[in-house]
């Protein structure tokens, strides 16, 4: 049985860059928490502040205390804040879609390891190999039911 998906085909569907919004975010969430863009942050606070003390002779346009840096400062909090909330949504996603990935790949291994004890039991009976009495051997050759696990989790989270 040939396999559809590639390392690759994975990996790519992990990514949450398809849309200008999701472009967006990554382009902000990038910008915004940087350190580079930390101390530009403070570098241009820094000046602002001193500029407006008179530090550089220049003339003040925001004189102490500052109102213009103060609603910059709020609009640029509430900015960060709203980034910083996208950037935990779509880490959301990406952990639910890794989840799901991650489970897929368990089922199928689940599939072909029990195929295979399926086919050394036949072997071992051809060997006349007497495994009558293994319970446990039995057990493992049992196709997992995914719908009953499905049923389990949705039981014992509500």
């Amino acid at each position: 049985m040939a396999r559809k998906h590639t390392d690759t085909e994975l990996h790519s569907a992990l990514e949450f860059t398809k849309t200008p919004v999701d472009k967006i975010a990554v382009f902000i969430i990038g910008a915004f928490g940087s350190v580079t863009f930390l101390l530009f942050t403070l570098l241009l606070f820094a000046v602002w502040i001193c500029w407006n003390l008179g530090f550089f002779g220049f003339k003040a346009f925001d004189p102490f205390p500052f109102p213009i840096l103060e609603m910059s400062v709020s609009i640029f909090a509430i900015v960060l804040s709203v980034s910083v909330l996208i950037n935990q949504n779509r880490q959301g996603r990406m952990d639910k879609i890794r989840q799901q990935v991650e489970f897929e790949v368990n089922v199928r291994a689940e599939a072909e390891i029990t195929k295979m004890l399926n086919m050394l039991h036949a072997i071992e009976q051809k060997l006349g190999i007497d495994t009558r009495g293994d319970t446990q051997l039995e057990e493992m050759k049992e196709v997992t039911n995914v719908k009953q696990i499905h049923k389990n989790i949705d039981e014992e989270g509500m």
